[in-house]
Parts: structure tokens; C-alpha cells; sequence
């Protein structure tokens, strides 16, 4: 079991070693923690490419020791070519191949304008080659691939085996890669230094943003180089809540930002701290069925929508809602999102900066669609779009998709500071308060928080229930108790990937940091 780390001057959590040791080092040259995630960002997509990548979007949450939190959105939006039209023979946008690469990817953006902000908090200006080197590195000479990447290429096999650029990328000699093996991305590792030489700005308005649009224009995809030249990353405001432990904060739609901090407003005003385990998991699970329904009514591209979440989230609303709560009756709902692979970070650095950092192609793998100049793995955000056109995710050419995802952060009431967050789609908000129920509501150990048996309110991978999902190793006792309530309750593996990989970071008054990082993953929390 992976123990928390507790240091004075620097840590990282990341869901794959690499990432928190090149985080890490970054730390230790004395760049601060945004430059150190912008690393860290760079190493995991080559190290993690099935759950994340350039091709992808990425979502920020930056936390000064003093001052008001920033937020990122570095979420690309549909092409100019993805329209209804272009979907006219369709019934649903589909999940894999070039109709589903619909979207700009927008996380290189998001570590573009994360540097602009490091700037402006007097950051060191760390060169974008030192930081982007052990991506290069990883990429180039090969790193080993882990069992979850070889476990989701096997198990989506007959989906991607046959998608343009796949097989020659992700596929060595045709055959699902070995845990452990060699795995190397030179094209991909070509695209990163030419970043390094043009500067970060080349993927949207340079000489890779022209090579990718041509190839882009081979496949059929509807995104143009138009497209790539107006994409900007977009700095928010963060949404936040009044906790009865301190302010809480997320991101601002298109993601479901909303729903994590509805799910712990509504539950901080019932008795969590004395909650039992059946209690803790029942309340929460009945409070992500209320929150999912505001999602499902509000959340879309910020543009197209009627109502202002933080004055939602500032209403009596969620104080209704928690009224509505039943410890003896578990209440009917209707269906999730789905499930979705991502990579969650966090880093925070001597001088109490922390940044809490998401970025994903969505399913495994994306949209399966590897453009073969460029190694670069095109996601598949856009199948969040609906073709009905009085839908509230309607598609439309320059909207932007809905996102489930969305990183944590905390201003503590006792003074602590806390990034914390998960991959998992509909499971993200979940965990998430199930950490901060556990560790800051009743005071379970950071590391425990994060190793102990969750649950999954929705559907995993390959399966269309919608069930209430609890890791076998909680009692059978909490399994029959539940049962009891109402829930259709189903066991998962004892460690499972579906309630995502976690992690959490706390700064304490005395400076010092604690980090845990998820045993279902290949992370680490590495500290100095």
C-alpha cells in the first residue's frame, strides 16, 4: 500500500510515478508549482496515453497563498465543419474514428495560459524545453507500459485495432503491447520538440498547427486549421461554496464542476461528521442523484445557457435539496453520463501555491484516431454532443462539449489548504466527496481517505447499469444495509479502476505537506 509522503518545500501527486518525479524535479531546480504541473502534464500524456494527451483538453485550478483562486479552461470547442449536416446519416455522433474527433484540442492551450499566470505571480519563467524534456525523453527512448494500458487496449481492441494511425502507434508488431515491454512514440516525440523549438503556440497558430490540419483534412475530421487559429484558452472565475469546514472550489461549465460542490452543500448541512459508513456512503450517493439533476437541467457551453451557476450555488437551493434527503429510503433516479478515462494531478510548492489539474481525451484511447505525422491521439469530447437540435447539448460548429471533468481545491477553515480530485466521468464528483467527507469532515487519514473502498453511482465500461457500484471490500454488512435502503447494489474487485484514480494533497499551517496518491493506480506522491 502507497503511504503518504509529508514534506516542507514541494510535492506532487500524479497517477503515474513519471509524472510526480518530473514534477518534482522541476521543484527542486526552483521552478514553482504551475511550471511544475505543466511537466508533469507533458510526461503523463506519453506515459498515460490512453487516458490522456495533446489531443485532449485540459482543466485548471490554481490557488495563490493569498488572493483569489484561477481557473483555466483549456477545452477546445466543435470544428466549423461539425454540423448537423455533417453527421446526416448518423443517428448518434459515434464514439470512435474521425466523426468522433469533432473538437479542438485544447490542453497544450491550458499550459500555455498556466505559464502566462506563473508569469504574472513572478514564477521563474523555466524554459518550456527543461520542462517538457522528460516528455521528450519517455517518448523517444521508451518507457514501460503499464498494465492498465495494455488491459485497455486489449479490452477496446475491436474498436480502435482498425482506426487510422492506431495500430502503427499503439499496436507494436499488431499485437496488444505486454506490461512491461518497451513502448516508444518517436513521432509523437518529434511533435514535443518541436514545441520546444516553435514554442507553445505552434499547435494552434504555426508550423504543427499546419501539419495536423493537413492531416486532419486526410482523415475526414471536421476540425480546419481555422479552427486551431481561434482557439484560446479561457481564464474563469472559479464556483465555490461556504462549507462548514472552509471554501471549497471547481470549475466553471462545461464541466460538472457544479455538481461536486452541490453534492458537498447539500451534504454539509446533514450530520456527516457521525455518519456511520452505510449513513456516509447513502447520504452521499442520495445527494449526487439531486446534484446530477441540475446538472442534466443547466450544464452546457457557457454561452448557451440561461442561469449563473454560483448564484445557483449561492441560492437556498441546495438547503432545499438536502431536506429532500431520506436516511430510511433510497430515492429513484434516472441514468449518468458514463463513465470516462482522465488524469488527475496536483502540485504545490514552498511558497503555498497549488494548482489542482485535470486533463483527458475522454474514453480510452479518445476517438482511437492517431494522426500518423504527429503521434498525437485526437480525443473523443465531442460524443457528449447531441444531433437533436432542441437539445441542450445540441451540437453546433464553435460550441463547446459538455465536460465531466473537474479538479478540487480547498481554503480550510483551520487554516489547511487542499487540492484533491479523480478521473471517472460520473465517478469524479463522487470521489471527490468522498474524500473530502472522510479526511476533512471525519478526520479519516489523507492516505486511508484514498485507499479505502468506494463506490460508483452509474455505469463502468461496457455496461448499460446504472446500479450503485461498492468495492468488495467494504463489510457485508454495509452491502446488506444499503440493499435495505433501496439501491441496486453490485460488487466491484476489491481495488477497481472504475471508481477512478484519486489523490489529494494538504498543506498544513506549519508548512508542511502530506500527499496520498490511489493504489489503483500507477501514481505516486512524491515530495522533498
Amino acid at each position: 500500500m502507497i503511504q503518504s509522503n509529508i514534506a516542507p518545500l514541494g510535492m506532487a501527486v500524479a497517477p503515474h510515478h513519471l509524472a510526480s518525479e518530473s514534477a518534482l524535479a522541476v521543484l527542486r531546480e526552483g521552478g514553482n508549482a504551475i511550471e511544475a504541473m505543466v511537466a508533469a502534464a507533458a510526461t503523463i500524456a506519453v506515459v498515460y496515453p490512453h487516458m490522456n494527451g495533446l489531443g485532449g483538453d485540459g482543466f485548471w485550478l490554481i490557488v495563490p497563498p493569498q488572493g483569489e483562486p484561477v481557473a483555466i479552461d483549456a477545452s477546445g470547442a466543435a470544428g466549423s465543419l461539425a454540423d448537423l449536416a455533417f453527421y446526416k446519416n448518423a443517428t448518434a455522433i459515434p464514439h470512435r474514428g474521425p466523426e468522433a474527433a469533432l473538437t479542438v484540442a485544447g490542453t497544450v492551450s491550458g499550459w500555455a495560459e498556466a505559464l502566462a499566470v506563473s508569469a504574472e505571480f513572478g514564477g521563474t519563467a523555466t524554459p518550456v524545453a527543461r520542462l517538457l524534456a522528460d516528455a521528450i525523453r519517455y517518448a523517444a527512448d521508451g518507457i514501460p507500459v503499464t498494465q492498465s494500458q495494455s488491459s485497455a487496449t486489449a479490452s477496446k481492441y475491436h474498436e480502435l485495432a482498425e482506426q487510422p494511425g492506431f495500430a502503427q502507434t499503439f499496436l507494436p508488431d499488431g499485437e496488444v503491447p505486454k506490461a512491461g515491454s518497451r513502448f516508444t512514440q518517436p513521432a509523437l516525440a518529434n511533435t514535443l520538440s518541436l514545441l520546444t523549438e516553435e514554442g507553445l503556440e505552434s499547435f494552434y497558430r504555426g508550423s504543427l498547427a499546419r501539419k495536423m490540419a493537413g492531416e486532419m483534412s486526410r482523415l475526414g475530421m471536421p476540425v480546419t486549421l481555422e479552427d486551431l487559429h481561434n482557439h484560446r484558452a479561457k481564464r474563469r472565475t472559479p464556483l465555490r461554496i461556504q462549507h462548514q469546514c472552509g471554501e471549497v472550489y471547481n470549475m466553471t461549465p462545461p464541466t460538472q464542476g457544479l455538481v461536486s460542490l452541490a453534492i458537498l452543500g447539500i451534504t454539509s448541512q446533514l450530520n456527516m461528521r457521525d455518519a456511520t459508513e452505510t449513513e456516509t456512503v447513502h447520504r452521499i450517493v442520495e445527494a449526487t442523484k439531486l446534484a446530477f439533476s441540475l446538472r442534466d437541467r443547466y450544464i452546457t457551453d457557457p454561452l448557451h445557457m440561461q442561469e449563473e451557476m454560483q448564484a445557483l450555488l449561492d441560492s437556498d437551493l441546495l438547503t432545499q435539496m438536502a431536506g429532500k434527503i431520506d436516511d430510511r429510503q433510497a430515492a429513484p433516479w434516472g441514468t449518468g453520463k458514463g463513465p470516462g478515462d482522465t488524469v488527475w494531478m496536483g502540485v504545490m510548492d514552498s511558497s503555498g501555491l497549488a494548482v489542482s489539474f485535470i486533463q483527458s481525451i475522454y474514453h480510452e484511447f479518445g476517438s482511437g484516431v492517431v494522426l500518423p505525422d504527429t503521434g498525437i491521439t485526437w480525443q473523443n469530447r465531442g460524443a457528449a454532443f447531441s444531433l437533436d437540435p432542441d437539445h441542450l447539448l445540441a451540437l453546433k460548429p464553435g460550441k463547446q462539449p459538455f465536460h465531466t471533468l473537474n479538479p478540487a481545491a480547498a481554503r480550510l477553515s483551520d487554516g489547511r489548504t487542499m487540492v484533491y480530485g479523480s478521473m471517472g466521468g460520473d465517478g469524479q464528483p463522487q470521489t471527490q466527496a468522498a474524500i473530502f467527507t472522510r479526511h476533512v469532515v471525519q478526520g479519516m487519514p489523507l492516505q486511508q481517505c484514498v485507499s479505502a473502498p468506494r463506490w460508483l453511482l452509474g455505469r463502468t465500461w461496457g455496461q448499460a447499469s446504472d446500479s450503485l457500484k461498492l468495492e468488495s471490500r467494504f463489510s457485508p454488512e454495509t452491502f446488506e444495509q444499503l440493499r435495505a435502503l433501496g439501491h441496486e447494489v453490485e460488487a466491484l474487485p476489491d481495488f477497481s479502476e472504475a471508481v477512478g484514480h484519486a489523490g489529494a494533497i494538504v498543506r498544513h499551517t506549519n508548512g508542511m505537506l502530506e500527499g496520498a496518491c490511489d493504489p489503483r493506480s500507477n501514481g505516486s506522491a512524491a515530495g522533498f
